[in-house]
């Protein structure tokens, strides 16, 4: 009697563990890893990007992360690289959430800008999403060369009463093929409110803004974009200049 007790004790605890589910493996409460790890170059910089997960690794509503740390190595010839060795990676930044230095936000998208950097040599980065616990997530990684970038175009702007046309005079001895050129503008000094105007690389010396709205006084800037080694690297940036839309005549 005494055993068939135990043996219907024991049996109700498992029922009752069942209807609560299963242990949550330890590794799913980690961030997931970040899914849209960048890195651009934009002059003589590197402008590396990332978004911050959403979710842990389970799939559930992140709800404790912390922070990042991000990582750079060299990376060398294929006889020499090792980038599983423990000093083949320096830290280079952590980003602390509720303390945030070396890094600028922008639009949910934090940027880092990568400086000293040497032609001609490849960088890759790795970066981590760490939870209050400490937790890491599974490693990002992004790499890009180091090319000689061409120099920045003089920029002038004429006010229409369609629109402002810009034009400009590429800087000459750029070092590699010339893709065309990319168009940024933002609303007076707003900085929040930079915008790529050209999805693809403008060929040609000139552009006509269609799209200002009328009283609205715009900010431009113009970078070449050259294409080397397969990868397309924006130029230093143009001098800024300003327009708006004119009255008709």
């Amino acid at each position: 009697m005494g055993r068939l007790f135990v043996m219907i004790v024991l049996m109700s605890l498992l029922a009752a563990c069942g209807r609560k589910g299963g242990l949550v493996p330890p590794d799913s409460l980690v961030p997931a890893a970040v899914a849209d790890l960048r890195a651009e170059q934009k002059g003589e910089q590197f402008y590396v990007t990332w978004s911050a997960p959403s979710r842990d690794a389970g799939g559930k509503p992140l709800k404790d992360l912390a922070g990042f740390r991000l990582f750079r190595r060299e990376v060398l010839p294929p006889d020499e690289d090792c980038e599983s060795c423990p000093t083949a990676y320096g830290l280079l930044q952590q980003v602390d959430l509720e303390f945030p230095k070396g890094v600028q936000l922008y639009n949910n998208l934090y940027i880092f800008t990568d400086t000293g950097l040497k032609d001609g040599t490849t960088y890759q980065y790795k970066l981590v999403a760490y939870n209050k616990e400490g937790a890491e997530s599974a490693p990002s990684r992004a790499r890009s060369k180091k090319v000689a970038s061409p120099a920045a175009p003089r920029l002038t702007a004429t006010s229409t009463p369609t629109g402002v046309t810009l034009e400009w005079q590429p800087a000459s001895g750029a070092g590699t093929d010339r893709a065309g050129f990319n168009v940024y503008r933002r609303r007076g000094s707003d900085i929040a409110t930079l915008a790529l105007l050209t999805p693809q690389p403008v060929k040609g010396n000139r552009y006509e803004d269609l799209h200002a709205d009328f009283g609205v006084t715009y900010t431009y800037m113009v970078r070449e974009v050259a294409s080397s080694d397969g990868q397309l690297v924006e130029g230093a940036i143009s001098n800024e200049v300003t327009g708006a839309q004119a009255l008709p005549e």
